[in-house]
Formats: C-alpha cells, structure tokens, sequence
C-alpha cells in the first residue's frame, strides 16, 4: 500500500517541533492511524495565523485522512478473511482422512498385486499405456483399443516378462490415436485412501501412499467397499 503523505503547511513559521514530527510520521502515515491523526493536528497548531492553512488543502487532507482509516480497515478485514480462509480448508482437509478419493493424477501405490487408475477419453481409439516404477523406468506396456468415456485401469503389478515388482508409486501414462491417426487427449485419475494432511502447507496437501494432492485435485470422494 502506497504512503499517503499530507502536503506541508505552506506557513514558514512552522516550529523545529513540528518539522521533526512530520519527518517521523511521513514514514509511517500508511500503517498507522494514531501518527496520521498527531501529524495533522500538530499542522494546525503551527499553522501561522497571519497565513491559516488554505481551505482546499485542508479539505485534500481530510479526504487523505479518510482514505487512510479506509485502508487500515479494509487490510485487517482481508487478514480476518484469509486467517478464516485458511481454518477452512484446514478443516476441510482433516476430514479427508482415512477416505477413499478419486483425485486428478497418474501416480498409484501397488498394494496387494494391484494398483487401479481411471482415464478419461472423449473418443475411441487406439492407447498405448506405459507404467514407470519411482526411478522413471518403464516397467509394463500395453497397446489396445479403448472406449470413449471413463474407463478403469487395473495393473497386477507384474513387468513385461510376468515377474512380480515390489510394491510402491508406479505413474501411468497413456497416449491415444483415433483411426485418422489424430491423437485424442487423455486425463487420468487415482483412488486412494488418505493417510495424512499436512496442515503446514498453504493450501493443505492430502497424502495418499508417497504422493500428496491439494484439496483441489480431488474429483470424488468413494464410499467404502467400493
């Protein structure tokens, strides 16, 4: 927020006093109301008489002196807002635990022989779908028609060679092509239950397995069993 700096009395009489005030408060009229209100009392005080403060330039600082208060106001009611924002989505977020979610991503946790996507394609065509382990490897390919619509994804958490691969974060990827060779967008999704919150991020971020998501991401939230 800019300074808002009142314009000097045009009175060469005005004392070391009030010099020395204006210097001071001149630095800090934007954040505190009390020194703006000091400032222009102590004008009119060692205003000279014979030369009293012009008319309209009194009524320029009353408007500034509004102004101010207007100010001062408005940012500690846009820090009540954001403080209250923020005990929202913490509250929000803590209620995700222990849910199972559908969330806007491509990294699953294998558990159990299996990890389970869903895409989302708006035509029929031919995928070919890669999953890389954590170090980017790609450990299984597939290639085949898809349907246009959601669709589930489940892998049994074996590689191209049928040997079984530890559990962990695997990340799928799926590229499309319709029968005019155009390729077709695809978006993923993950589901998962929430492990943890961690409340000191801003927005707070949900952790499923070793990836975390922001409220923002999640899609769906899946009642249990399913």
């Amino acid at each position: 927020m800019a300074e808002t700096v009142v314009p000097p009395v045009t009175a060469a009489t005005t004392s070391p006093t009030a010099t020395a005030t204006t210097s001071s408060s001149s630095t800090t009229i934007a954040n505190n109301f009390n020194s703006f209100l000091q400032l222009l009392t102590t004008q009119l005080k060692n205003q000279n008489p014979l030369d009293p403060l012009d008319t309209n330039q009194f009524t320029q600082q009353l408007v500034q002196f509004a102004s101010v208060e207007q100010q001062i106001n408005m940012n500690t009611q846009l820090g009540t807002l954001i403080s209250l924002q923020k005990t929202s989505q913490t509250t929000a977020a803590l209620g995700f635990v222990g849910q199972k979610v559908l969330v806007d991503g491509n990294t699953a946790q294998l558990a159990n022989g299996q990890a389970k996507w869903s895409y989302v394609i708006n035509k029929p065509a031919t995928a070919t779908i890669n999953i890389t382990n954590a170090a980017g490897q790609v450990v299984y390919t597939q290639t085949g028609t898809v349907q246009a619509g959601t669709q589930n994804y489940t892998w049994n958490g074996r590689d191209a060679a049928g040997n079984t691969v530890p559990d962990g974060a695997y990340t799928i990827a799926i590229t499309a092509k319709d029968t005019s060779g155009q390729s077709v967008a695809v978006s993923t999704q993950v589901q998962g239950v929430v492990d943890s919150v961690d409340v000191t991020q801003n927005p707070p971020v949900l952790w499923i397995g070793d990836v975390g998501y922001t409220l923002d991401k999640i899609k769906q939230v899946v009642r249990s069993g399913l």
